[in-house]
């Protein structure tokens, strides 16, 4: 192994494509049990390390010197082997956690601020707001003094920063904290990646609040960490390109519009063109179901379609970097529309009423229903939607009108 990261679970890092972007050297990831850590760090058999959860200060040991960072903070998240066999550990997640507030144009300047978490990343994030000009910093945890219970009696807090992985893929659409109960909530930020909008983000973005997630920090944090294993300077420049070329790696692209808009034709096409997966949402219900849609609305109604719909929506917007179809209806129910933002930008297909089919779907009874149908929902696709897409011509041109658009406006 020559370069890498180790962590106790790493089934959602992005890591090695970004070191790959970013350097030229082999990456790969690593997991260790507790146990099995100690035989890995005194073996030294790598050129250098990133540490994740849970081993940011417990490598600290195993260190012979320590970069000013790391010093300061109490916390290692990169290691480097030095010439005579012993390691070198520093903290790059500090430059990477104030790249991410500056990008997502969150300052701490003067605010009272809360970290939730108590682990290495919270050390990290509440030495960068002390030292960005917080006006205080105060960390919340699970059995501290200022905890999960007693939380929102700092109902002034104006910035909180998320540094736990709650929310953290596979177990999307959780969130430590109810935003919408700090009134003076001026800026988030969440150290998460995967999803690229966790529910805490989502909140923040329904708040109006400015907000930074965790893919930029990921990024630059590997820039400084890819450094100092090549003691070569990666421009600033060359950084924006790799987070922007990841982004666009892991950002689903999701089609939404009346039924027979075409989103399943499009979407299939466009998938094939960008090299993505293609994943239809009424097809994944109909397999999971074991019956057909109409048969479906004629056991259970609309009511329990919907239910069905919810579900499957759920599991299939945790993927990255897919297409995926909705059904007609799928921006009426509230919930769904998290599931389809956190990893999704959004496109609504419009076609003309008189051009949309009527076989086959149980509430599309007629023209004229179609119209009336779409007068109703127009509230929902326009809150709904990213960007709008014209489903006039020819199928093949438009899916690579629709794949470029999505490649330069997501």
């Amino acid at each position: 192994m020559e370069y890498g990261l180790i962590g106790e679970r790493l089934g959602h890092s992005h890591s090695p494509r970004i070191h790959g972007l970013l350097a030229d050297y082999d990456y790969q990831l690593r997991e260790l049990s507790p146990e099995e850590l100690p035989a890995f760090l005194e073996a030294r058999d790598f050129r250098g390390l990133n540490v994740t959860i849970p081993y940011k200060k417990t490598v600290l040991p195993w260190c012979g010197a320590l970069g000013e960072g790391a010093r300061r903070i109490g916390c290692v998240n990169t290691l480097v082997r030095q010439a005579d066999g012993t390691l070198f550990g520093d903290n790059t997640d500090y430059y990477g956690f104030c790249t991410t507030l500056r990008r997502g144009g969150v300052d701490p300047r003067g605010r009272r601020c809360l970290v939730l978490g108590s682990g290495g990343t919270s050390l990290t994030a509440s030495k960068a707001l002390e030292d960005l000009g917080a006006a205080s910093v105060d960390r919340v945890s699970r059995s501290g003094v200022l905890n999960y219970d007693n939380v929102y009696d700092r109902a002034d807090a104006e910035l909180i920063v998320n540094t736990t992985p709650v929310g953290m893929f596979p177990n999307n659409g959780n969130a430590a904290l109810d935003l919408s109960r700090f009134p003076n909530l001026k800026g988030a930020a969440d150290v998460v990646y995967n999803p690229l909008k966790t529910a805490f983000l989502l909140q923040a973005e329904d708040l109006g609040v400015p907000y930074a997630g965790g893919l930029p920090m990921l990024v630059a944090q590997a820039k400084r960490a890819a450094e100092l294993f090549t003691g070569e300077t990666i421009s600033d420049e060359k950084m924006e390109a790799v987070l922007q070329q990841v982004k666009a790696d892991v950002t689903n692209l999701v089609l939404i519009g009346m039924p027979g808009s075409g989103k399943s034709t499009l979407g299939r096409l466009a998938a094939e063109l960008l090299d993505r997966p293609f994943l239809d949402a009424d097809s994944f219900i109909v397999e999971r179901a074991g019956m057909s849609i109409p048969e479906i609305f004629e056991k259970e109604g609309e009511a329990g379609f919907r239910k069905r719909e919810t579900a499957a929506l759920a599991e299939l917007g945790k993927r990255s970097g897919v297409v995926i179809a909705t059904g007609g209806g799928a921006v009426l129910r509230a919930e769904n529309l998290p599931l389809l933002r956190q990893n999704g930008w959004i496109c609504r297909l419009r076609r003309p009423v008189e051009e949309l089919p009527l076989a086959g779907r149980p509430l599309s009874s007629s023209t004229q229903r179609l119209r009336e149908m779409e007068a109703e929902r127009e509230p929902y696709y326009a809150a709904a939607a990213d960007w709008e897409f014209a489903n006039v011509g020819a199928p093949e041109e438009l899916a690579k009108e629709l794949a470029e658009a999505f490649l330069g406006g997501r």
